[in-house]
């Protein structure tokens, strides 16, 4: 059987695997005997990029059939400073998991940044999560977070940007109807502190993210990169996850009310 390295954001950890990327995928929201529910996000690995960053010499005695011949669903490589070791080359698809084990599967495109000037709410997933308001693009926003000459920052990030609707223009009055956050009223808060004082970089909305990310709410996109670089996977427009990822999109659109 072949091979797979997955990257799975949480946890953060470098796993081997038998499964191909989607069986893997329903292997982790639901198990083997249907009897767990839990979202997840994960990265398919090109395993020559990462061969002299983490030790895969085991991998072919490890990763080995089940005597009953079933394959080896996971074999832990690393879960310790994954995405820092990481090279940003390394990472092929990225896969969105609903809690009920449908996948979908993104493909790495290009960014193009918005020409309007708005406010931005981006969800980090890893090694980080606080949820961040910003009035920076992402691009903006990644070079902050990761520039180590600050006092607070990370070496690379992962983060997906989320949904504001017209908060983004008018966070005072704007309307918010379509939107699930919890904590809306602090939301528009930190959106308005940032409108009244250009100079303030972020904002924080939630500083540890403990639920699963409402998928029906990711804006433009995911992102992942450092000081040097960075990589966009873009998010499925309204009109595609309708007509060619329905089954996907109704199992994240109804999980989203829970």
């Amino acid at each position: 059987m072949d091979k797979y390295i997955y990257f799975t954001l949480t946890p953060e950890a470098l796993i081997a695997s038998m499964l191909p990327p989607e069986d893997f995928g329903n292997y982790l929201a639901v198990g083997t005997k249907k009897r767990t529910r839990g979202q997840a996000i994960y990265f398919s690995i090109d395993k020559s990029k990462i061969v002299n960053h983490f030790k895969l010499s085991d991998i072919d005695k490890r990763c080995i059939a089940h005597d009953d011949g079933s394959p080896k669903r996971s074999v832990y490589i690393s879960i310790y400073r994954v995405l820092e070791l990481l090279p940003i080359n390394a990472l092929q698809e990225l896969h969105l998991v609903t809690d009920d084990g449908r996948v979908l599967t993104l493909q790495r495109g290009e960014y193009t940044e918005e020409k309007e000037v708005t406010l931005h709410l981006y969800q980090q997933l890893c090694p980080v999560t606080p949820r961040i308001a910003s009035a920076h693009s992402p691009k903006e926003f990644m070079q902050i977070v990761t520039d180590t000459t600050r006092p607070v920052s990370v070496p690379k990030l992962i983060f997906v940007e989320l949904k504001l609707d017209d908060l983004a223009t008018d966070p005072k009055s704007g309307s918010y109807d379509n939107l699930p956050y919890q904590n809306i009223d602090h939301l528009r808060d930190c959106l308005i502190g940032l409108k009244n004082d250009p100079g303030k970089a972020t904002k924080t909305v939630i500083r540890f993210f403990q639920g699963e990310l409402p998928y029906r709410v990711c804006k433009s996109g995911f992102f992942v990169g450092d000081q040097k670089s960075m990589v966009f996977y873009p998010f499925p427009s309204i009109d595609d996850l309708n007509e060619k990822y329905y089954t996907w999109w109704k199992s994240a659109h109804v999980i989203s009310f829970k």
